[in-house]
């Protein structure tokens, strides 16, 4: 390196020197040629002139070598020193993990670590990086690792050899730097720990449990509670307000979040213990949120993170923690606490957002049922009461609505639009009314969600994270059987007189009926009652009865599908069916129901073939909470009707992905 830059300078001084004497001959010529006798003497004065410059520039050349030559020495040395006497470990290595030099530094720090182990997994994360960057002639790296009990910010430094140059070949020399950020993290560590975590209980069904005891008891019951609950809070130094006579506000320092995840909430199942009386359980809803930047946002956080708990029936607790939520809990089965006046409310709403609005867009879930299509048109027939123009948005080919729609009337055929017609009708002034779903990924059309501000949601399903924040309007009701049942009531409370015509009467007794298998699952006294109310408005019961049923063909293949059933846990049945077909799903949730016909048999999982996905359908009697197993392979439902979607996978990998989540089940519950 030094030698090339003696080279340039010499070459610059030479170059000068040559425009010197060419300027020098010119005028000597000039002279000559006005006076030829100056001739001789011209030549001599320029040979002595091309003497003198030649021995000037070599010892000029020689000076300069020397003053380089005097400060790469100094430069290098400078260099070496700064290499072996660094304050921190450093070590030069190649990219195969052998090591050319360490520093003293490095010697002494990793005296007691078998550092090689280290290394050689460092340079296979380093390696991945440089292969992502072969263009690159040097790449500095940063990382953070930990080497026994300390943490090291590492810097990695990695150049092509000139080896590598000649050969074409990715060979790279390494200089890592080890930078000691053990107290720092520490610190960093200390200040994340005592930040605030804010929780939020509330007594679900306090108002029940009261009602139900002795006026004596009462006292002593909310003693326990109370009692249970500080004893829980002080097991984290936590402190705990009374809020209202049924919700309590927790606050405490992150570090003890670990140990309430690792302890997985055992306040609900003490809580459960302290009344058992006429079937009615005391249960809790815990939300927990260290999201936010003030004090202020985290309590906001919390009470969102209750939202989502309450929307899934409560009787759990939710961890929101860099915005994803934990769950705890939710085993046992909703308690019906539903009041008219809720119902009373939303009705009378809802009509004001009918009125209000130009047009009316009624959409379910995609792969609609016989519950979306009842819920939509009972939804149809007020805002037609109301003289507002009305679309319901589904695709009528789904092959579980097929019997239902091939009763429908002509007057219904300009009503059902497809999702092109639905996105060019929407607009500002447009109420869009979501039926049997709360999810944005599982509505019919979720642009449909961005191009109204005017969103209704009406469901009974339990809340799921990916929710529809910007509804204005949410009648979402766990207890409930069906989104059927919640419409019926809403037709009963609004203030103008709604007529059902005798097919969407038939059609939302059929959601119910559908939802509670024949009024046997999550029936409560509000099912009966909306029942009741679309039986007096002309329901032909021996009609709906034929709109369930199976033709030979189909319920052969249910039978094959409950022939193949393996058991696993006892009594879990599991079966699968693999051909391929545009009613696949609808064939797995029967088959499933079919399964538990049987005797032992408290839960039942089938699952079908669609394209690229394989689809789950779970049911249980109550015993087995199908919707957490579900929920653990992203998808959800109730406790004793869930469903989920796979992507990309067999059905021998979902099947077993399944078992595994049904073991994680079981092994939570213990």
């Amino acid at each position: 390196m030094s030698g090339n830059n003696n080279r340039k300078i010499f070459d610059n001084l030479v170059s000068r020197t040559k425009i010197y004497l060419v300027i020098i001959l010119i005028l000597l010529l000039i002279l000559v040629y006005l006076k030829i006798e100056l001739l001789i003497p011209s030549l001599i004065i320029y040979m002595l002139i091309l003497a003198y410059t030649y021995f000037a520039n070599n010892k000029r050349k020689s000076e300069i070598s020397e003053q380089l030559q005097d400060l790469t020495l100094t430069v290098d040395s400078a260099a070496k020193s700064s290499l072996i006497n660094a304050p921190f470990p450093l070590v030069i290595l190649e990219t195969d993990g052998n090591i050319v030099w360490r520093s003293s530094k490095f010697i002494t720090e990793f005296a007691n670590i078998d550092i090689n182990n280290y290394i050689n997994d460092l340079i296979i994360d380093l390696k991945q990086e440089i292969n992502q960057n072969k263009d690159s002639k040097s790449k500095t790296i940063i990382k953070k690792v930990e080497i026994g009990d300390k943490i090291y910010k590492i810097q990695a430094d990695f150049v092509k050899t000139k080896k590598s140059e000649r050969k074409k070949v990715a060979e790279y020399m390494l200089i890592i730097y080890f930078i000691d950020e053990t107290e720092n993290y520490k610190l960093q560590q200390e200040i994340k720990d005592k930040k605030t975590c804010v929780g939020i209980i509330m007594v679900d069904n306090y108002e029940e449990v009261m009602q139900s005891i002795d006026t004596e008891q009462k006292t002593q019951l909310m003693a326990k509670i109370e009692s249970s609950i500080y004893d829980w809070v002080n097991e984290t130094n936590g402190i705990l307000l009374k809020e209202d006579r049924d919700t309590y506000v927790y606050i405490f320092e992150q570090k003890n979040l670990e140990q309430i995840k690792e302890n997985k909430f055992v306040i609900l199942d003490t809580i459960k213990n302290l009344v058992r009386k006429d079937k009615i359980q005391l249960t809790l809803s815990i939300a927990i949120s260290n999201e936010g930047d003030t004090d202020k946002e985290v309590y906001k956080s919390a009470l969102s993170a209750m939202d989502v708990i309450l929307g899934r029936g409560g009787d759990q607790a939710v961890i929101r923690e860099d915005g994803k939520y934990l769950f705890f809990g939710g085993k046992a089965e909703e308690v019906e606490k539903r009041t008219k006046v809720k119902a009373r409310i939303v009705a009378h709403a809802l009509e004001e957002l009918i009125e209000e609005s130009k047009k009316v867009i009624i959409m379910g879930h995609v792969n609609p049922d016989i519950d979306v299509m009842g819920s939509a048109l009972g939804v149809y027939r007020i805002a037609k009461t109301l003289d507002k123009e009305a679309y319901i948005l589904a695709n009528i080919e789904s092959p579980s609505i097929k019997p239902f729609m091939e009763n429908i009337q002509e007057e219904y055929q300009g009503v059902f639009i497809d999702k092109e017609t639905a996105l060019s009708q929407i607009d500002e002034e447009t109420l869009l009314i979501v039926v049997d779903t709360h999810k944005t990924t599982y509505v019919e059309e979720p642009e449909l969600l961005n191009k109204t501000s005017k969103i209704v949601v009406i469901d009974h399903h339990r809340r799921s994270v990916d929710f529809i924040e910007q509804s204005i309007l949410t009648f979402q009701e766990v207890y409930a059987s069906s989104a059927s049942e919640l419409v019926a009531e809403l037709i009963q409370y609004t203030q103008k007189d709604v007529e059902l015509a005798t097919i969407e009467a038939e059609s939302l007794y059929a959601g119910i009926m559908m939802d509670t298998k024949n009024f046997t699952f999550k029936t409560g006294v509000r099912t009966f009652e909306a029942a009741a109310y679309l039986r007096r408005c002309g329901v032909d019961i021996i009609k709906v009865k034929k709109w369930f049923q199976s033709d030979l063909e189909s319920y052969n293949k249910i039978a094959e599908i409950v022939k193949k059933a393996e058991i696993t846990h006892d009594t879990i049945a599991i079966s699968s069916y693999e051909t391929q077909e545009k009613d696949t799903s609808l064939i797995c949730a029967k088959a499933a129901d079919e399964l538990l016909t049987i005797g032992n048999i408290t839960a039942s999982f089938v699952l079908g073939t669609l394209e690229n996905q394989i689809c789950i359908s779970g049911r249980s009697i109550g015993d087995i909470n199908v919707q957490l197993i579900l929920e653990k392979l992203g998808g959800g439902g109730h406790i004793t009707l869930a469903g989920a979607q796979l992507e990309n996978k067999t059905i021998e990998e979902a099947k077993q992905e399944l078992i595994e989540k049904i073991g994680e089940y079981f092994t939570e519950k213990e």
